[in-house]
């Protein structure tokens, strides 16, 4: 099989689709590897680097997209990679579906094989390749919340860790799972008062077990919620129900009632976000002002940090891929279910149940 590795060309995107030491392991696999010139160079990896393990390098965009089989990205596509879209090829990243019609339907009408890194889903309900960008998301929600909060930034100058005398800064966190998780375990690290609010009563005990009492666990209603956000200077979301739309848990009305230069991060943001006033932003431009409440919400927070998050990302997604690679689509997908759960379309078909529920399209289950 060809396998094709673009540069990534979405605003601030450093990250790569494989590493060099993917590209050895397919080659011994025999097949081709074909990395578009300069893809990896965001990651600290260098077409030299690729070449040396058995890779092709491809000059352009055009040339890279119209020979591959399989395209192995990081980020969704974006417009101008449209154009390369076609029946037959198999699309392997990250689409985040359920917040995105457009692209949606442009996969179905071109008949694309798209498989999405945060629908693949093991019997036990753990999403693996989600797992390492959710857990360095989640680390990073707190640094970029710790930055934003000091006054020349705009924030109502709090320290999070506070000093002797002074208390600490007050975290919000909606949601335990992993990014939620990791979050409290970086704010936790700074000394900031945490709360971590969740739905699952046996999650919250987890958390509990985890953190030692060190953390307040709260179950998640609109009530707890409210009391919560009004009160915190630095509020997370890191909510996330696989492949849906991520549920608006906070409304514009709590968001006036925050404290003036207290810090929004909302890590959802790329499933449409759990607060109601969050709207994606960039790196280049990373945070606006809604009633004086400064909004983190990056869509691609791993991003920042491609040369960790490239090989995390590679050693969660590179395992699905070579099994694609060596059995090919259909023998793969039958014999791996949490591979099969990953497919959200096929032959202009939608075979992702939620993603079809948030956008209110027509699903089909996949048959295969």
């Amino acid at each position: 099989m060809i396998i094709g590795v673009p540069k990534e060309i979405k605003p601030d995107e450093y990250r790569v689709g494989m590493t060099p030491s993917g590209v050895r392991r397919l080659v011994l696999g025999g097949h081709t590897a074909l990395v578009e010139r300069a893809a990896g160079e965001g990651s600290g990896m260098s077409d030299d680097a690729y070449l040396a393990e058995g890779a092709q390098i491809a000059d352009s965009a055009e040339e890279l997209w119209n020979s591959a089989e399989m395209v192995i990205k990081v980020k969704e596509p974006v417009e101008p990679e449209y154009r390369f879209l076609r029946e037959g090829l198999i699309l392997y990243t990250f689409l985040h579906l359920a917040a995105d019609r457009v692209l949606t339907e442009t996969l179905l009408k071109k008949k694309v094989t798209a498989i999405a890194y945060e629908t693949v889903q093991e019997a036990d309900g753990s999403l693996p390749i989600l797992i390492p960008m959710s857990e360095i998301a989640g680390r990073m929600a707190i640094q970029a919340g710790a930055r934003y909060l000091e006054k020349p930034n705009g924030g109502n100058g709090t320290l999070l860790g506070g000093v002797p005398g002074v208390l600490p800064g007050r975290v919000t966190i909606l949601g335990g799972g992993v990014a939620g998780c990791n979050a409290a375990k970086m704010a936790v690290g700074l000394g900031a008062r945490v709360r971590v609010l969740d739905m699952s009563l046996a999650r919250l005990r987890t958390l509990d077990d985890i953190f030692g009492g060190r953390v307040e666990t709260v179950h998640s209603n609109p009530h707890t919620i409210y009391d919560a956000v009004i009160e915190t200077d630095l509020l997370v979301g890191a909510v996330l129900i696989a492949g849906a739309k991520a549920p608006r848990l906070v409304t514009r009305r709590m968001v006036s009632e925050m404290k003036k230069g207290s810090v929004v991060v909302d890590i959802s943001v790329d499933q449409g976000g759990c607060i109601e006033t969050s709207r994606p932003t960039s790196h280049h431009e990373p945070v606006f002002s809604v009633d004086g409440v400064i909004h983190y919400c990056v869509s691609n927070m791993p991003g920042a940090v491609p040369h960790t998050s490239t090989l995390a990302l590679t050693n969660a997604n590179f395992s699905y891929a070579f099994e694609i690679a060596q059995k090919g689509l259909r023998i793969a997908v039958l014999e791996n279910a949490a591979l099969k759960k990953g497919v959200n379309t096929i032959n202009g078909t939608l075979t992702c149940g939620k993603v079809a529920d948030s956008l209110n399209m027509k699903y089909t289950p996949l048959d295969i």
